[in-house]
C-alpha cells in the first residue's frame, strides 16, 4: 500500500472537513493556556470515544505488525511484535482533544514512550519532524519537539486493555497536547526528517502542527 499522503480518493469525511476548514468550522477566537485550562477553546466533554477515519480500519494482527524506524538517525530499526513488546513498558494518564470539537478526560494508556524509541534509533542533529505512516495510508507530521514531549506515547493499550481495531491497534502514537489528528493510528513506520512536510490532512486544509489552546485547527489559523 503507497504510503503517500497526498494521492488517496477523496472521502465524505475528507470533503467535509476540507469544507470546515475554508469555513473555519468551529473556531471561537479564544486562546486558553494548557496550565489553567483543561478544556481547550470550542471542545466540549464526551465520555465515550468517538471513531474517525478514512474509511478504512486495515486489520494487523500481531505476527503481521512490524515497525520500521528511519530517516535521519543513527540506527535505523525495524522491530517485529515480540521485539517491541520487550521494550520498557510506561503508562501514561491524559485527555486527548479531536479537532472536531470533542475531548476525553483521564484516558490510561500503556506502551513505550517515545523517549525510549528515541534511545534507541538515535535521532541525528538535523532532525526537526518526524512523518507517521500507517496501516491504512495515513500520515502525518509532527515537530521533533512534540513527537519527544514528556507525555507522548506509542500505545498499544487503553484502560487497561488492548486497542481495538478501530481506535488504532495494535499500535497508535498518542500526543495529547496536539489534535488528535496528528496521533496517527495503525502505526509501522516512524520517519524522521531533516525538514517540514505535510501529511494528508495538512494538505487538506488543515493546520500544520495543531495545538488546541490556541486553536490551530486550520491553515492560517
Amino acid at each position: 500500500m503507497n504510503n503517500d499522503p497526498d494521492i488517496r480518493s477523496p472521502t465524505k469525511l475528507t470533503r467535509t472537513k476540507q469544507r470546515w476548514a475554508r469555513e473555519g468550522k468551529f473556531l471561537t477566537g479564544r486562546v486558553a493556556r494548557p496550565d489553567t485550562d483543561r478544556l481547550p477553546p470550542g471542545q466540549h466533554v464526551v465520555t465515550d470515544w468517538p471513531v474517525l477515519d478514512l474509511g478504512e480500519q486495515p486489520l494487523v494482527p500481531h505476527e503481521a505488525w512490524s515497525l520500521d524506524v528511519d530517516g535521519a538517525v543513527e540506527n535505523p530499526t525495524h522491530w517485529n511484535w515480540a521485539a517491541f513488546a520487550a521494550l520498557p513498558q510506561t503508562q501514561r494518564v491524559n485527555d486527548i482533544h479531536c479537532v472536531t470539537t470533542w475531548s476525553r478526560y483521564d484516558n490510561m494508556w500503556e506502551g513505550i514512550s517515545t523517549h525510549t524509541l528515541l534511545d534507541t534509533v538515535m535521532p541525528l542533529p538535523a532532525a526537526t519532524f518526524v512523518m507517521l505512516h500507517s496501516y491504512d495510508g495515513y500520515a502525518t507530521n509532527v515537530p521533533f519537539e512534540d513527537f519527544a514531549a514528556e507525555d507522548s506515547i506509542l500505545a498499544h493499550s487503553w484502560q487497561g486493555r488492548p486497542l481495538t481495531r478501530e481506535h488504532g491497534g495494535p499500535l497508535r502514537l498518542v500526543i495529547p497536547h496536539l489534535y488528535f489528528w496528528k496521533s496517527a493510528k495503525w502505526v509501522k513506520r516512524i520517519e524522521f526528517m531533516a525538514g517540514d512536510k505535510p501529511g494528508y490532512w495538512e494538505l487538506n486544509g488543515y493546520h500544520d502542527r495543531g495545538d488546541p489552546w490556541t486553536e490551530q485547527r486550520y491553515q492560517g489559523d
